[in-house]
């Protein structure tokens, strides 16, 4: 398909829309929430489905060789919230990270806040009721590139590939938006569950740690059937890998100690994190055809162009010239299903955002991107690097987000969150 003349009517649209987007700068609020007041008479509001008795006692369990929120199975809510870290030594450290364990092993088990006594703060926020709720919660905890600057002697022990999150060309990052040294991505099957838990966690740790930034996401249900749908209204994540499969998950997710890995990464994983807007109104202007070559698949089945089910295998053997999946076509480049590509799949754990409108009325939605990797430059900055240029960066606007090291996990009551990396 040949790209759009940049002096025809639309590329003009799009070129207006998005400098008026870029040039009024990217609103990133705490939370995005629309409030109807009705002015008749209440009724007695009816639980929601979703607050079931059986999906409020729904646990992962936290203990184990890896943490949870990696291979579990995608809840609807998350929080993805990146921080500075204020403690002033390395033993302030241990104890944050002491206690950031603590906050999740009963989060995520759920139980009966203490009494504290008439004159102190309650114990909770009292956000879920009287009893805490597990409600399916996951807290996955990773840590930045610049933990292991001077400040805490940690320099030594780095993960290999952790760096702080490059730009791409067309890229529009704003780096108050990027990095930071601590990554908490929190999941839920309810949203209160989620922001109880961040709640709980700032509260408890303020004075050692400090929020940077902050993006909400939600995931739709399958519609009507396989994957769930991004903001584009395509099927995303088709291409995952199994996580059942623990060889799989051994070949493209855990990342091993040796070489020049430190001996405390076994059992962890490298996540990248990009928020990136996607310019919806533009995109809903563009032809139904359009929107299929640019991405290589149909939108209403998600099945390849060149197959009729969404996990066919495209057939780039039989298409070798892109007469049906255009050579620049996204699913072609971020998966070229080459021998050399054949290790560079990553664990796509993606979530919609909505953050309402911008400064000039325009539409603010979009994906936060996350992926789990066992080696961040073999499989994430591989493929960003074959995705430059493609045609889908003309409805897109990446502007947020980091590379982060998703601890090992806490593998019994004496353990805690980097207590191997400190030892």
């Amino acid at each position: 398909m040949p790209r759009p003349n940049p002096d025809s009517p639309r590329a003009i649209d799009r070129r207006g829309f998005l400098g008026g987007v870029l040039g009024a700068g990217i609103a990133v609020p705490l939370a995005a929430a629309a409030i109807a007041l009705d002015p008749e008479p209440a009724v007695a509001a009816q639980p929601a489905a979703s607050a079931s008795t059986a999906a409020a006692h729904e646990s992962n369990a936290f203990h184990g060789a890896h943490q949870a929120g990696i291979l579990t199975p995608k809840q609807a809510n998350a929080a993805f919230v990146s921080l500075d870290v204020t403690a002033a030594s390395r033993a302030e450290l241990q104890a944050l990270l002491r206690e950031v364990t603590d906050r999740v092993r009963f989060l995520t088990s759920g139980g009966t806040p203490p009494e504290l006594g008439l004159v102190a703060p309650p114990a909770d926020s009292g956000v879920l009721g009287p009893d805490v709720v597990p409600d399916g919660l996951t807290v996955t905890l990773g840590v930045g590139a610049s933990l292991f600057d001077d400040r805490f002697g940690l320099s030594a022990v780095k993960p290999a590939r952790l760096i702080t999150m490059q730009d791409f060309p067309n890229d529009a990052l704003q780096r108050e938006v990027c990095d930071g040294d601590l990554m908490l991505q929190v999941c839920a099957n309810n949203r209160d569950t989620v922001l109880h838990a961040v709640r709980d966690i700032a509260r408890s740790t303020r004075g050692a740690m400090q929020v940077r930034w902050r993006k909400d996401g939600f995931a739709s249900p399958p519609r009507p059937s396989g994957t769930p749908r991004n903001l584009l209204g395509f099927k995303d994540g088709t291409g995952n890998p199994s996580t059942t499969s623990a060889s799989a998950m051994e070949k493209l997710v855990w990342t091993r100690a040796g070489g020049d890995e430190p001996a405390w990464v076994s059992g962890g994983s490298y996540q990248a994190v990009r928020v990136i807007r996607m310019l919806v109104e533009f995109w809903d202007r563009v032809s139904i055809h359009e929107q299929e070559n640019i991405v290589g698949r149909r939108r209403d089945s998600g099945a390849p162009l060149t197959g009729t089910n969404e996990f066919d295998r495209p057939d780039y053997v039989m298409d070798p010239t892109g007469d049906v999946i255009q050579m620049d076509a996204h699913i072609r480049l971020a998966n070229p299903h080459t021998p050399a590509t054949a290790n560079q799949q990553m664990l796509r754990r993606p979530y919609n955002y909505d953050a309402g409108i911008d400064a000039n009325g325009n539409l603010d939605m979009g994906l936060i991107f996350a992926c789990f990797n066992q080696d961040l430059e073999r499989q994430f900055i591989a493929m960003q690097k074959r995705l430059v240029d493609e045609p889908l960066v003309d409805y897109i606007s990446p502007f947020g987000g980091g590379y982060y090291f998703s601890l090992p996990g806490v593998t019994n009551a004496h353990d805690w969150f980097g207590r191997s990396m400190l030892a």
